[in-house]
């Protein structure tokens, strides 16, 4: 998947994508990965927003919540349709544990295979 690989790319902590599709109705993919400090989330929200808006398959962005500047709550989450990407500092990561929460969701390969 293009956006994971974005996100190991900008040094994202330990990107996962679960298969959603069977377990949730939101979305057939959430994209979880672990920004290092503020800017760090917003450069790769940066990096979201361009690949997803110049891509036809993905819907406009539409952030969570309506904040001047994001990255402040330890957690972002970016909205691109059928993808929910949670862009998440470590503290948040840990205790919400999303990858526990959603067990039984398919965990698929960030890297295609070599």
């Amino acid at each position: 998947m293009r956006l994971a690989q974005l996100l190991e790319e900008h040094r994202c902590v330990d990107p996962v994508v679960l298969g959603m599709q069977g377990v949730s109705d939101v979305a057939d993919y959430f994209v979880v990965a672990t920004v290092v400090s503020g800017a760090h989330l917003r450069g790769v929200l940066r990096g979201v927003v361009e690949l997803t808006s110049s891509d036809e398959q993905w819907l406009e962005y539409r952030p969570h919540g309506n904040r001047k500047r994001p990255g402040t709550l330890g957690w972002e989450l970016v909205d691109c349709g059928q993808v929910l990407v949670h862009l998440m500092d470590e503290r948040s990561r840990e205790f919400y544990e999303l990858e526990r929460l959603w067990f039984n969701a398919e965990r698929v390969a960030v890297s295609p295979p070599s």
